[in-house]
């Protein structure tokens, strides 16, 4: 059987409003298992309260959730902070360097 290989590349992840999607995620859940718990006797009757517990688990894993894309987000702005301090420091080292073609010792003029 042969390997199958795509015939183009991915497309790129989009990039959202990824904790606030999360967190409004988790509070429906915990909002449906608060509004089933009054109707916790009418879903034991019929053999249904693993949609009680669906619910709980739901929203409990949802803050686990938060938590997980609250530290990515950090993780992201951190590492674009990096980049962009280490491209400004590129471009000075850039341009310090392209005015330093006068030998050691050598006045290069009044500076502003």
């Amino acid at each position: 059987m042969a390997k199958w290989t795509a015939k183009h590349e991915a497309p790129e992840p989009l990039e959202g409003p990824v904790v606030a999607t999360v967190t409004g995620g988790t509070i429906l859940w915990f909002a449906l298992f608060l509004v089933q718990l009054p109707f916790y006797g009418w879903f034991a009757d019929r053999d249904q309260l693993w949609w009680v517990w669906t619910c709980a688990a739901g929203g409990f894993l949802g803050l686990i959730g938060i938590w997980y894309v609250r530290g990515r987000e950090a993780a992201l702005a951190r590492h674009a902070e990096a980049a962009a301090l280490a491209e400004r420091a590129g471009q000075a080292g850039s341009a310090g360097s392209a005015g330093s073609e006068q030998g050691p010792g050598q006045d290069s003029g009044p500076q502003a």
